[in-house]
């Protein structure tokens, strides 16, 4: 199992006060996040999938502590048997 790549991350604020991903970097590109499909809070690590800008959707998750964003999957979108709910 390969580790999840470490992303630089912009957010703003959610209606709880935690931070909600706006903009991220990956590979030097910049992605602007279009609309936050779900999310899930826990005591450790936060988790949201997104819709990117590239319209690919991606699960980003927070290590809270640690204040460090992740990548944790990734879908382009190009192929149905790989396509993740939502998309």
């Amino acid at each position: 199992m390969a580790a999840p790549l470490s992303l630089q991350v912009e957010c703003g604020l959610g209606g709880q006060g935690e931070p909600v991903p706006e903009r991220f970097v990956l590979g030097g590109r910049g992605q602007e996040v279009r609309e936050v499909l779900d999310r899930w809070l826990a005591a450790e690590n936060d988790y949201f999938k997104v819709r990117a800008a590239d319209g690919a959707v991606y699960i980003l998750r927070h290590a809270v502590a640690e204040n460090r964003w992740e990548l944790t999957l990734f879908d382009a979108g190009v192929r149905d048997e790989t396509r993740l709910s939502s998309t």
